[in-house]
């Protein structure tokens, strides 16, 4: 078995035996922490581990982070951006969305859900999802 599917094997089982920690307030209905933790020697950061499945007809609102976030495309589907063809986030495909920078916004099509593993460095007592700013008048 490669490395990394070991690791993901690793990480599903954790997730199936620990069961799914509550959502939190500013979070994506779609998410299931799977652990949380202070990152050391960075006061006021922590880093959460989630795993992410948003079913076909589900959207991912468009949404930023207070920090950097890491994912791994467990199971890839089709996804359609608002005004764009469909295109296939592929099984495998590694992502990483920077401090603040606006992501997603995506409806899964098609007949497979999207499952993500995530990985959040962030801000400490602050929203893990942010929505766009609103458009100044």
């Amino acid at each position: 078995m490669k490395p990394l599917t070991r690791l993901i094997a690793l990480l599903v089982c954790g997730w199936a035996s620990m069961g799914v920690l509550a959502a939190q307030l500013g979070d994506s209905p779609y998410r299931s922490e799977l652990h949380r933790a202070d990152l050391s020697g960075a006061p006021g950061m922590e880093v959460i581990a989630s795993i992410v499945r948003i079913k076909p007809g589900e959207t991912a609102a468009a949404h930023s982070h207070h920090g950097i976030e890491a994912a791994y495309v467990i199971q890839g589907a089709m996804v359609q951006y608002p005004g764009q063809a469909p295109r296939l986030l592929k099984t495998g495909t590694a992502l990483f969305n920077l401090r603040d920078v606006v992501h997603s916004g995506f409806t899964v099509v098609g007949s497979r859900t999207l499952v993500i593993y995530t990985v959040h460095v962030v801000d400490k007592n602050k929203p893990l999802y942010q929505p766009p700013a609103a458009p100044a008048h």
